[in-house]
């Protein structure tokens, strides 16, 4: 008799998780942060135990983490897949060339009709999106305006020739400094941050930049490497926010290569996905063909997380239908509400609902009243992902009425 294996049994004892952060230059040392902190926090609330420990060898980023949830102990190895020296790169532009950026990303948006059909699907990252624009906009109003100002005084106090010169000299001065200003300061404002993220989807209309793909094909290495792994019951892939994306198509060539045929089980958890930011791009051919074939995969557990608290994420949006590339058995992803005005405690949700950004970055975080979202029993506890939501219905919130004006795959 054929002993049953942790996908049919749905049992971890060991998990290697490989998380894919999203567009984020401090990817290492944010997301070790929150899980060394939140992690006991939502023990301590949810009554079990849970320890992160020092990181494993072998692995570059990541930690380790020793639970006992449900009466049972379980091991896990958490790896996260490094793509910050590339968003670092992209990120080193000049005050001109960020308002050249400003000015492409735009242009690609609207030619291609999609910032208007993401606009209809989601207003609140439509609106993040247009953010940056807004802002940088108005610093070079401001700048313009300050500079104008003492340019205009200079010129009435010395009239002639000298005059003009050094008010023109003095304004475009101040302007500059002004921009600078603002450039410095933009860890408050985060226009210069969000433009950088929009404008890498955008430079190439959709497709992955071939520095991004050459990365992910290290990264399809590790987890494939990981499933072969003898011991293991369960290999998690979790993409957050831009993440998810690469997520899809990692998991989707693994794949069609066959890296998943051993027993343990193979899942996904996308938490505050962006996917129609890209999806609905007319290059995004590749990415619309992982959706599809993604959505169609027995040998996968695919679960969506969103909540329309979190202004960044296209909420409960199932990407693959909203794209249009739903495909006949589609079976995929299992779309579900983290309900944050649920999850937290009124006080803490008067306190936090505001706060826009930090909200994107809760789905790994602790809440005070968890319900079957509960990102370090995901992580750490003792069923597969599968089997923690089998028999779950989706919400009933969700949207997926195909928006998407390119529907064409690779």
């Amino acid at each position: 008799m054929t002993e049953l294996g942790p996908r049919e049994t749905g049992r971890v004892r060991r998990r290697r998780v490989f998380y894919i952060p999203g567009f984020d230059p401090l990817q290492t040392r944010r997301y070790r942060q929150f899980y060394r902190q939140e992690g006991p926090a939502q023990a301590a609330i949810s009554g079990y135990g849970l320890e992160v420990g020092a990181k494993p060898a072998g692995i570059a980023h990541g930690w380790s983490v020793k639970a006992q949830i449900d009466g049972e102990e379980v091991r896990a190895e958490v790896e996260v897949l490094v793509w910050a020296d590339i968003i670092g790169s992209s990120m080193r532009r000049t005050i001109p060339a960020t308002y050249g950026q400003m000015l492409r990303t735009a242009w690609v948006y609207v030619a291609s009709g999609a910032l208007f059909r993401l606009g209809r699907l989601r207003k609140g990252p439509t609106l993040a999106a247009l953010y940056p624009v807004v802002m940088l906009s108005l610093q070079a109003v401001l700048a313009g305006l300050a500079g104008w100002g003492i340019g205009l005084g200079l010129a009435a106090l010395l009239p002639g020739p000298l005059g003009l010169a050094l008010g023109l000299g003095a304004g475009l001065g101040l302007a500059w400094a002004v921009l600078r200003l603002f450039q410095r300061a933009d860890r408050r404002f985060l226009a210069y941050y969000l433009m950088h993220d929009y404008a890498f989807s955008a430079r190439h209309w959709g497709a992955y930049p071939p520095r991004l793909d050459r990365r992910m094909t290290e990264f399809r290495a590790r987890i494939r490497a990981a499933v072969a792994e003898e011991g293991v019951d369960e290999v998690l892939v979790v993409g957050h926010s831009s993440g998810a994306i690469l997520g899809v198509t990692i998991l989707a060539d693994l794949l069609r290569e066959g890296g998943a045929e051993r027993s343990a089980a193979l899942s996904f958890l996308s938490l505050g996905q962006v996917v129609p930011m890209v999806s609905f791009l007319p290059e995004a051919k590749r990415l619309r063909a992982d959706l599809a074939y993604l959505a169609a995969q027995e040998a996968v557990t695919w679960v969506d997380v969103t909540a329309p608290g979190d202004g960044c994420a296209f909420a409960l949006c199932d990407p693959v239908a909203v794209t249009g590339v739903a495909p006949e058995g589609k079976r995929w992803p299992l779309v579900i509400s983290a309900a944050f005005s649920q999850t937290f405690s009124p006080e803490r949700w008067r306190a936090m609902r505001y706060r826009w950004f930090r909200l994107h970055f809760q789905y790994m975080c602790a809440f005070d009243r968890p319900g079957d979202y509960d990102y370090f029993r995901i992580t750490a506890g003792p069923l597969t992902l599968g089997a923690r939501y089998r028999g779950r219905v989706p919400s009933k919130s969700r949207i997926e009425r195909a928006m998407s004006g390119h529907r064409s795959v690779a």
